[in-house]
């Protein structure tokens, strides 16, 4: 199982330590228990603490730099695309259906431990959400949750609409439909 001590090793072994969370488990259910919302400022490494939320990619972040700060390297941050669709996540079945649709690539950001997967993005969270719709992943580290993330994802759907020229989008309004499906799954 993936444990270890919270010590006073920085800004983020702090916060936690405030919220008298003393270890990465604790943690990483405190995470998993907040709100899933866009942060004000993702650049910010304490913003799921500032506000009582995030995303993917500030959750597994803030995850992230708690185990590099205790010392524990072995954790692993990465950013996989994976197929969205309806049987997966359920919250983009209409806009998908409105555009015609069968998937939306999307970019995701878990943990990786060893040989195992964690996603602690929402309380009902699983692997088994994504992971068999999996088409690409990488190691990333926390600062590359913005702009890298950002323009991977685009390259990646970019390429996608290059190889399926049955999706009748071009790039800006597929990144659209995109970004609706992800105000669906907000709500």
């Amino acid at each position: 199982m993936l444990n270890f001590p919270i010590n006073e090793h920085g800004i983020i072994s702090n916060q936690f330590l405030q919220l008298d969370i003393k270890d990465f488990d604790s943690a990483a259910n405190y995470i998993q228990s907040l709100a899933y919302k866009r942060n004000f400022d993702k650049q910010d490494e304490c913003c799921v603490f500032k506000d009582f939320g995030g995303t993917c990619s500030t959750k597994h972040a803030v995850l992230k730099n708690l185990a590099r700060e205790n010392k524990f390297p072995e954790l692993h941050l990465m950013l996989g695309i994976f197929r969205m669709n309806a049987a997966n996540t359920s919250g983009i079945s209409s806009v998908l259906k409105k555009y015609n649709l069968k998937e939306m690539p999307e970019a995701h950001k878990y943990l990786k431990y060893k040989n195992e997967t964690f996603d602690f993005t929402r309380k009902n969270s699983s692997i088994e959400n994504f992971v068999h719709d999996l088409v690409q992943e990488i190691e990333i580290e926390p600062s590359q949750i913005t702009d890298f993330k950002t323009k991977y994802h685009q390259d990646f759907l970019r390429n996608y609409l290059n190889v399926n020229p049955a999706v009748i989008y071009d790039f800006e309004d597929f990144w659209k439909i995109r970004e609706e499906c992800i105000q669906a799954l907000q709500q």
